[in-house]
């Protein structure tokens, strides 16, 4: 792993005649701890510090034991640190103005202000921006009682799809053919959207906004589904993988006209512009590309397996975005590689997870080339790494194609030990099959023209 740099021994550590950058990563997740490898990875980045962090961010950072969603706290200690940029991870954070309380600062900040992180905050909020900017997605009502809820579930029929109105870590979406379940889910949440079920595969398309210009990610597919052939109960994540071999070749343009650039604009009419990551959660259904969700930070553990590929320096490309120059940058490069990422989750997990266990094998899940991403996890008594939480973390593995990625995501995961820990075995096998096969099938026509030629 790279080393942390510091700035002090060099102030031009950058080399590149680029400022030197000084970050700041708020939160404690593997989002988080692979936002500081790629922050490391930068050479205009000479400093990169957590708060609060993790072990893993520990080895390629400086921890900080400060409350991520303390606004006070926090811009406290970026100006103490002197950082140019803070980079909010999580949502919670944004949705309670932390951005807001680090630029008044005068410090940049990667992350939507208050206001614009309703986007995710609030899923009626989203609705209507969609709405005015002509953005597609489904057909929904806001209810705010157990009546207009049956009205809704009556007006739209199953599959039902209730989703809690505010932040719920990504479990906040129930999606049955249970009448009553869904009513049971609704029960518990203060404002509900139920929404016509939407057909086909999900995409994740992340997006860097500094209010105006919009540089799309490439896309990602996540594992929401506890276990083996999406069965179970839905999680914040079980994995990801990138590149999606069997997605339309016109889809990043597509998402970027008919979405990302339209809710940006939408946004700045309001008068609450949106800068940070816009995470437009998709579907591809059969009656055409249709938005599922708005979220307002970088998805996890989508950002994982994505990061692997970026070639763009990441701290250079977040500042231009906190500063309003995301013109002035170049379009993002990615490597050729696939990358697949791999959750290992508690015993328990999504339940309540079993905690304090001691983690085993994390460097020699590195060996041969696995990347670890640590996310539920902390340091025990004695120096041990151990969870602390239902996603304890992701193996991400890269190689020339899907098929390679998984064999190095999955030959790592299994050299770790954690008791009771599971993670899932089929996570982007499906889309391996459809790449090699399409690589067949190349091949086998590139012959037949050889032959062709050769004959005439």
């Amino acid at each position: 792993m790279p080393e942390p740099r510091d700035a002090s021994v060099d102030p031009d550590a950058s080399g590149d005649g680029r400022t030197p950058l000084r970050v700041l990563v708020l939160g404690s997740g593997g989002r988080e701890h692979a936002l500081a490898l790629a922050l490391a990875r930068d050479p205009q980045v000479v400093e990169v510090h957590v708060a609060p962090g993790n072990p893993g961010t520990a080895e390629v950072a400086t921890n900080h034991p400060v409350d991520p969603l303390d606004g006070a706290a926090v811009s406290g200690l970026a100006q103490r640190l002197g950082v140019d940029l803070v980079v909010v991870g999580p949502e919670a954070p944004l949705v309670l103005g932390v951005a807001d309380a680090v630029r008044a600062r005068g410090i940049a900040c990667f992350g939507p202000s208050a206001a614009a992180a309703q986007l995710e905050g609030s899923k009626a909020f989203a609705k209507d921006v969609m709405e005015l900017a002509g953005v597609p997605t489904a057909a929904s009502r806001l209810c705010r009682d157990a009546d207009e809820v049956a009205a809704a579930l009556d007006a739209f029929g199953p599959p039902y799809v209730v989703k809690d109105d505010g932040l719920a870590a990504g479990k906040g979406v129930v999606v049955t053919e249970d009448r009553a379940a869904a009513l049971a889910h609704a029960a518990g949440c203060e404002r509900v959207v139920v929404e016509a079920f939407l057909d086909g595969p999900e995409v994740s398309l992340f997006a860097v906004t500094d209010g105006t210009t919009v540089r799309a990610m490439q896309p990602a597919q996540d594992f929401k589904r506890v276990g083996e052939g999406d069965s179970g109960p839905n999680t914040g994540g079980m994995g990801a993988y990138t590149p999606l071999p069997w997605a339309p070749a016109d889809l990043v343009e597509e998402v970027t006209r008919r979405v990302l650039e339209p809710t940006v604009a939408e946004m700045a009419r309001r008068g609450v512009p949106f800068s940070g990551l816009l995470y437009a959660g998709l579907a591809l259904t059969s009656r055409g590309l249709q938005v599922v969700e708005f979220n307002a930070r970088f998805g996890d553990p989508e950002t994982q397996p994505l990061l692997a590929r970026l070639q763009t320096p990441l701290g250079g490309l977040l500042h231009a975005a906190a500063t309003g120059r995301l013109a002035d940058e170049p379009e993002l490069a990615w490597s050729d590689d696939a990358a697949v990422g791999v959750v290992l989750a508690a015993e328990g997990y999504p339940g309540t997870p079993v905690t304090g266990g001691v983690l085993t094998g994390l460097d020699e899940a590195e060996e041969d080339g696995a990347l670890v991403v640590q996310a539920g996890t902390a340091a025990g008594p004695d120096g041990r790494v151990v969870s602390s939480g239902g996603r304890v973390l992701t193996v991400v593995g890269t190689g020339a194609d899907l098929t390679q990625a998984r064999g190095v995501a999955y030959a790592g995961i299994a050299r770790i030990g954690l008791p009771g820990s599971f993670y899932r075995h089929d996570l982007a096998a499906a889309a391996a099959r459809t790449a090699d096969a399409r690589t067949t099938d190349a091949r086998t026509t590139d012959a037949r023209t050889t032959d062709e030629e050769t004959a005439r």
